[in-house]
This record gives structure tokens, C-alpha cells and sequence, in this order.
């Protein structure tokens, strides 16, 4: 998964939904964009770089079927099909799970994973999860061309349409701008083939640019420049500290170890080869599933649509704010028509006990805590910096701190919106920079 390295970090934030990149910037002017195209969510950040002045790095905010002053930065990595064709993407393809007419992929990116990432059958984690097949006469380089075109042309409408002369910036760097993807530690050259073949299929870089355009990160080096860029290093990190940092996201857990060898500068050594398990929220959405199949049972609720209907408020709602003490977790779904007293349901709503979320999590969090028992064997690490979507899971949160305070190891959290591709775009800059200064 890649050896060990060790590298310099120059990052500082600023109050806003842009981050600054506290390193001055020495390469041609560029416009670059990073993709974090993740298993349940994917979302878009760029920044337009300028020799001699320190980057901005922005999220794009506006997606078609969100509404636009949430300010959401992220979309649902869905696509609808019809025929072979796509037609939807996102929130807009979402409302369509269960629409007949049309032919869904979602999930597709485990399509991509390596045996290697899968669980382990030996083991008491999460079994592997059975993957949605792609629509019928679809291949899977066709959903990731479709997938990255459709962001590609979003991202570019935002950028013109929210940057001052953007039209003209984009027309002058447009072919040139590089292109950062965010890939779990666990993918190799093969996944990396394919998100090459699918951008070129896409027509956003060519057969003779790909190679120059294109670049790849680990999630592992993009959570750690969010990490620091996103805590008070001050106050916990020094000259000899080893802490990990763990990204908890759709379904995979990327970790990494490092060892702080200077604080200013503030350089950084990776202890061992940073890992990647495939565990994740989507385990959590798999089991809620059948918890709900379960208890609903012989009801008049029982149908696949009311059920994926529960699950998106349970996604949505509960499981963003379920921390392990709300002894009832009520999900409305319904009219005040919808009364089961049998079946937990009154006015449109369906409660569930503590215990029954509680069941949704045991799998996920028992391979979570395995994961970390081997990062963190025989070493003294003081600090666990947890970050990605799940992890920002409260009940994840609570029991991680519960396990891992018995060794002494603090669990640090991040409690801001992760803008996870923020920190991929300081990632390759650092390293554009790094590049020309060694050249």
C-alpha cells in the first residue's frame, strides 16, 4: 500500500468555506480541480493557483436537485440509467431508486476494490457486502465516464459562474489544469487505469495529456494535511509525538501512522505503510436495512420503497445524531395517516429502541477497533485524529474514546464540515511546489 515517506507540511486556515494554502506558490498559473469520488457521496474542490501568491482551495456548493442555499458539498455518487443511457445524477438520480423505469448505479466503487481491502471472513468484522450490479449493458469504465464527466461540467459551470472573469480563466487554462483524484491506500496502478481510461472517455484530458494531468492521492495523505490544517497542533503536537490519523468514510478505512521529526519545520515521517479495510458507513445503511425488514415484517410497511424511504431519513437524520444515549430514535417517513401501534408506527413515524440502532453499528465498529489494534500494537501512540464522513459519526466517536482511552491513546475529532478534497488540493500543491524547488 506503499512505503513509508516522509514530508514537509505548510498549511494554515482561514475562516471561510476556502482554505489557504500557507505556502507561497512558484509554478505557472493553473487551475486545478480534485475529485474525492467516494462510495455513497463524492464531492468537488479547485483552486486557481497564482505564481507568487498563496492558493485558495473552494468546494464547489451548487448541485442540481439540492437546494442551493444548504450550501451542501457534497451529491450522492448515484447515477440513473434509462436504456443504457445516463439520465440523472445525484440527488436528482436518488429520487429515483425505486422508480422501475429507470436502472441504478450506485455503490459502484467497490466494483473497483481489491481483494486485499475486502473483510476478512476469519474475522468478527463486517462480512463483504454484495454489490449492486451495474446496469444492464453498462460497464463499469462507462459509469465512472458518465460519473466524472457530470461533475467535470458542474465543477466548470461553478467555477465561471462564481469566479470573476472565470470564463475567460477557464478557456485560457481549461486544457492544461491539472486533475487530483482521491483514492483509497488500498488501489493500485489497475484502479488507477480505470479513473485514467474513464477521464479520457469523459473527454476531460486526452490519450497524449492524461499522463501529465492526472494525479493521484491516497486518502491517507489528504487526511492528514486536513488533520493539521483542521486542529490546534500547538497544543498536542511535538518533536517525537506519533499520532495516527484514521479516515472513516463510505466503505473504507483508510490509517496511517507518523512520527513528528521537527515542529518547525513541521516535518513528518510515516511510522509504517499506512493501511486500508473496507469498513465503512454503507455497513451501518446494509444492517439498519435488515433491522428494518425485520421488525417490519408483516406489516403493511414492509415494501422495498417504504423501507429505502426509512433508510434515507435514518441516513439523512438518525444516524448523523445518534451518539448511544436516545433511548428513542424516531424517523419520520410518513403521513399522519401512517399509525401501526404493533409495529412501533404513529403518525408517520416509526420509532426505534436504542438497542436496535446499537445493532446497526456492532459489526462496523468491531472491525473499526480491530483496525486500530493492529495500527497501534506495541507503540505508543498518544493521539488517533479521526476524520471522513463516518467519522463523524457521534456514536463512533464515543465508542472509539470509551476503547482507546483504556490505552491511553486520545481520540481527537474535527468539528467542522470535512472538506476532505480541501485537503487533497494542499496535498498537491505542497507537492507541485516540493517538485520544482528539487528540479
Amino acid at each position: 500500500m506503499g512505503r513509508p515517506s516522509r514530508f514537509d507540511i505548510h498549511l494554515d486556515r482561514q475562516p471561510s468555506m476556502a482554505y489557504h494554502v500557507n505556502k507561497e506558490y512558484k509554478r505557472d498559473e493553473a487551475i486545478i480541480l480534485s475529485f474525492d469520488i467516494g462510495t455513497t457521496h463524492t464531492a468537488v474542490s479547485f483552486s486557481h493557483a497564482i505564481p507568487g501568491e498563496h492558493p485558495d482551495v473552494r468546494p464547489v456548493m451548487k448541485w442540481p436537485g439540492q437546494p442551493e442555499a444548504s450550501g451542501e458539498t457534497k451529491i450522492p455518487t448515484i447515477i440513473a440509467y434509462q436504456d443504457g443511457e445516463a439520465k440523472y445524477f445525484g440527488a436528482e438520480a436518488r429520487d429515483l431508486l425505486e422508480d422501475d423505469e429507470y436502472e441504478i448505479a450506485r455503490w459502484f466503487k467497490l466494483h473497483l476494490h481489491p481483494d486485499s481491502m475486502k473483510p476478512d471472513r476469519a474475522s468478527n468484522g463486517p462480512e463483504s457486502l454484495e454489490t449492486p450490479p451495474l446496469p444492464q449493458g453498462v460497464s463499469l469504465a462507462q459509469v465512472y465516464s458518465d460519473f466524472i464527466g457530470y461533475v467535470y461540467r458542474i465543477t466548470k459551470n461553478f467555477f465561471i459562474n462564481n469566479t470573476p472573469n472565470g470564463q475567460q480563466m477557464w478557456n485560457r487554462l481549461g486544457n492544461q489544469m491539472p486533475i487530483v483524484f482521491c483514492t483509497p491506500n488500498g488501489w493500485d496502478l489497475r484502479q488507477h487505469a480505470v479513473l485514467t481510461d474513464a477521464s479520457i472517455r469523459a473527454g476531460i484530458v486526452t490519450e497524449g495529456n492524461a499522463d501529465d494531468r492526472l494525479w493521484f492521492l491516497t486518502e491517507g495523505e489528504a487526511s492528514v494535511h486536513y488533520s493539521l490544517a483542521h486542529t490546534k497542533t500547538n497544543s498536542w503536537l511535538n518533536k517525537g509525538t506519533i499520532f495516527a490519523v484514521m479516515d472513516v468514510g463510505g466503505s473504507t478505512v483508510d490509517s496511517t501512522l507518523y512520527r513528528c521529526q521537527s515542529r518547525s519545520p513541521l516535518v513528518l515521517e510515516e511510522v509504517c505503510a499506512s493501511a486500508c479495510v473496507q469498513a465503512g458507513g454503507i455497513f451501518v445503511d446494509r444492517a439498519i436495512r435488515e433491522i428494518l425488514e425485520r421488525k417490519l415484517s408483516g406489516s403493511e410497511y414492509c415494501d422495498p420503497e417504504t423501507i429505502s424511504l426509512i433508510i434515507r431519513q435514518f441516513e439523512q437524520k438518525t444516524k448523523r445524531a445518534f451518539d448511544g444515549s436516545q433511548t428513542a430514535n424516531v424517523i419520520q417517513f410518513g403521513s399522519n395517516k401512517d399509525n401501526d401501534k404493533n409495529y412501533d408506527i404513529v403518525k408517520g413515524k416509526l420509532t426505534l429502541s436504542r438497542e436496535e440502532v446499537e445493532e446497526a453499528y456492532l459489526e462496523v465498529i468491531s472491525s473499526i477497533v480491530d483496525n486500530c489494534n493492529i495500527l497501534l500494537a506495541n507503540r505508543n501512540v498518544q493521539h488517533l485524529i479521526l476524520v471522513g464522513g463516518f467519522g463523524e459519526s457521534p456514536y463512533l466517536r464515543e465508542k472509539l474514546k470509551c476503547i482507546l482511552g483504556e490505552r491511553r491513546t486520545e481520540v481527537v475529532t474535527i468539528e467542522e464540515p470535512s472538506y476532505v478534497l480541501s485537503s487533497a488540493f494542499k496535498e498537491i500543491l505542497t507537492f507541485l511546489n516540493r517538485k520544482k524547488a528539487a528540479a
